[in-house]
């Protein structure tokens, strides 16, 4: 019988994950190579982060402004901020821009929109500059 040799170990492979929070993908990193199996969130800010109130009521802008508009009409996420935020000065709702998009990646996760950009389907948690939203 010939001798065992031990199997080598399995690494498991270095995907790309989707963030618990904030719905953007982040990909392997060198310090957390011995906890990659339960890296859930992409920085400590995700980790400490717990939805409130502000960001339903940006799920809930954003799911109004695409019902009022129709099924084949989209929104961009500042219309949202703006009808949260208030309209009154620019610094009112433009603090509210990078949660809006969150909140368009967790509902996008919720299969309720999708992300488009100059027409076409995107990856929320990739795209950068100007997005639109759709209902699914």
């Amino acid at each position: 019988m010939p001798d065992r040799r031990r199997k080598p170990e399995r690494t498991t492979p270095h995907r790309d994950k989707i963030c618990k929070t904030c719905g953007r993908s982040f990909a392997w990193r060198e310090r957390w190579a011995q906890d990659w199996d339960v890296i859930k969130y992409c920085s400590d800010e995700c980790r400490g982060y717990r939805p409130g109130e502000l960001d339903a009521e940006l799920e809930a802008a954003i799911l109004e402004l695409l019902a009022e508009r129709g099924q084949d009409k989209t929104i961009c996420p500042s219309e949202a901020a703006k009808a949260v935020g208030g309209l009154e000065s620019r610094r009112d709702w433009e603090g509210l821009m990078e949660p809006a998009r969150a909140a368009a990646r967790r509902l996008v996760a919720a299969g309720r929109i999708v992300v488009t950009r100059h027409g076409h389907m995107v990856d929320p948690s990739t795209a950068k500059g100007a997005i639109r939203l759709r209902l699914r």
